[in-house]
């Protein structure tokens, strides 16, 4: 709890330097008057416009993270609703296929939860969800024809999820948007240096804000871009949560253990 509660402000203390930064360069310029700007509508049409287009980035990332947020839940569904009918199979006909695909799901669940944290390749993933045909062609001697089809459905799901999942983390959200977006922020960071705001006090407060701001804005919406990024050393607390999956993988060894 305690480490969460600091986490919340990563991206604070990264802006943080950034924002002292600025303040001393301003410091500099006015110490040997270099302020040779003025004030006018056209430098806060400036601010203004940036505000609008990180408002378009967020908006454009918060559908992909509203959407990530699901996914490991239902990823963690549909693997174990392969888990329940081989349970069923297996209590009914005591049959060693369903407790040799009981033993690959658990290895798949935790591929998955390696692969999320770029240990695994997603070939190599894709390659060990694929052995489940192995198992149902071994089903059809031993339960119903739908019921197989009900775990081809699982299947084609988690396939569907993990490649969506691999999409979001590798594709960047207009790329195009944050090159203007971060131009514009350097743009401004270095009008506000050189801008005259009289009384002193009150420029470095609007240089410090506004600088803050706006680089604050453009880190949120690059972190918010992609919830998936567990492998890095720099990662945040932004990053949707495995629990779901975690907990299934404890629940898949207890539903094995009892077997045995």
């Amino acid at each position: 709890m305690e480490n969460n509660r600091f986490q919340k402000w990563h991206l604070t203390f990264k802006v943080l330097p950034i924002v002292i930064l600025i303040i001393i360069l301003k410091l500099f310029a006015h110490q040997f008057n270099l302020e040779f700007l003025s004030i006018n509508p056209l430098f806060t049409g400036i601010v203004t416009a940036n505000i609008f287009l990180l408002g378009f980035l967020i908006a454009g990332v918060l559908s992909d993270y509203k959407e990530s947020e699901k996914l490991p839940g239902e990823l963690a569904t549909s693997i174990e609703t392969i888990v329940d009918e081989c349970l069923i199979i297996y209590k009914s006909k005591k049959a060693k296929p369903a407790q040799e695909c009981l033993q690959h799901t658990l290895q798949l669940t935790g591929s998955i939860n390696d692969w999320f944290y770029k240990k695994e390749g997603s070939r190599a993933l894709m390659d060990k969800l694929c052995k489940y045909n192995d198992f149902f062609l071994d089903f059809e001697s031993l339960t119903q024809a739908n019921f197989i089809a009900r775990l081809k459905q699982e299947q084609s799901a988690i396939r569907r999820m993990l490649i969506r999942i691999h999409t979001i983390r590798e594709t960047s959200f207009v790329s195009s948007g944050y090159a203007i977006a971060e131009a514009i922020a350097l743009i401004l960071a270095g009008g506000l240096i050189f801008v005259k705001i009289d009384p002193f006090y009150e420029a470095l407060f609007f240089v410090g804000a506004i600088t803050f701001l706006q680089v604050y804005m453009i880190l949120l919406i690059k972190d918010l871009d992609n919830p998936f990024d567990y492998a890095g050393d720099d990662r945040g607390p932004d990053e949707v949560s495995l629990k779901p999956l975690d907990d299934l993988k404890l629940r898949i060894e207890e539903k094995i253990s009892l077997l045995i």
